[in-house]
């Protein structure tokens, strides 16, 4: 499996790592909140961080539902994130013309789900030269994110990684299949599982989505068991609040359970125990 540089030391497939933030970057203020506090809890529980906002939500369920700052303002935030407290970050783009002013900021460009077959969306990440996390469909079967990876790779960039986060199941729901863990891993990528947005209800409130915040750390357990490279979760100081994903997101002391319980499993897996 390809292991990925960061900037910041981190590594991805070298050392557990966590993305994770708010869904949102609401402010600056809580954007700053959040980092400070995953970065001391990493830094505890020997993890490498790596801070998540989006600037932009494009694909909400409502028009009227709260989108982001916006690229100018998002992309301020993360910067002063990222010299603040000397962290790498990722964020995700939707269109194709926003990956030149993305990749001069974030450390990893994300491609969201529901866009992850959009090949000028990948083309252009790739040809950043950035990192690039292309999150697995909810449509899709995990074997076809081979298509995905490779658009990238004909950019001349090798460095992707894949992130499972469940799969439509009826209408309102997800579910998660442990084997796309491994079947992706075998397409020699670093693998990442998104534990909040699997538990997600989309559109389970009629003019929002839903969320099953209680399945969240068995989820994660299972999926450090089956095996994987990083953790990628939602954060906010009170997630009832959050202007987006808020049903999904974890609080700071529930995310702390979850490392804790993750970092030890990671361990054990390691060492065949």
């Amino acid at each position: 499996m390809r292991k990925i540089q960061i900037s910041g030391g981190v590594t991805i497939g070298a050392e557990l790592t966590l993305l994770a933030g708010p869904c949102v970057g609401e402010s600056l203020e809580l954007c700053m909140n959040i980092a400070e506090y995953l970065t001391e809890l990493c830094r505890e529980f020997n993890v490498q961080y790596v801070f998540k906002a989006s600037f932009d939500k494009a694909n909400r369920s409502s028009i009227g539902s709260f989108r982001g700052p916006g690229l100018i303002e998002g992309l301020e935030i993360l910067r002063e994130v990222k010299r603040g407290l000397d962290i790498p970050v990722v964020t995700d783009i939707h269109e194709p013309d926003q990956a030149a002013a993305v990749g001069a900021v974030a450390d990893i460009i994300q491609i969201p789900a529901f866009l992850c077959r959009q090949t000028d969306l990948l083309s252009a990440a790739g040809a950043t030269g950035k990192p690039v996390n292309i999150k697995k469909g909810q449509f899709m079967a995990p074997e076809d994110m081979r298509g995905a990876v490779e658009k990238v790779y004909a950019t001349g960039n090798k460095d992707v990684m894949l992130t499972e986060r469940g799969s439509s199941f009826g209408y309102h729901n997800l579910i998660v299949d442990m084997r796309s863990l491994v079947i992706m891993g075998d397409l020699g990528v670093p693998v990442i599982f998104d534990a909040t947005h699997s538990v997600q209800l989309p559109g389970g409130l009629g003019n929002a989505s839903g969320g099953q915040r209680e399945f969240i750390r068995p989820l994660a357990r299972a999926a450090t068991a089956v095996g994987i490279d990083a953790l990628f979760a939602e954060v906010h100081p009170a997630p009832d609040k959050a202007l987006s994903d808020g049903p999904n997101s974890l609080d700071f002391k529930e995310i702390r359970t979850v490392i804790a319980e993750v970092r030890k499993l990671y361990d054990c897996i390691g060492k065949n125990c």
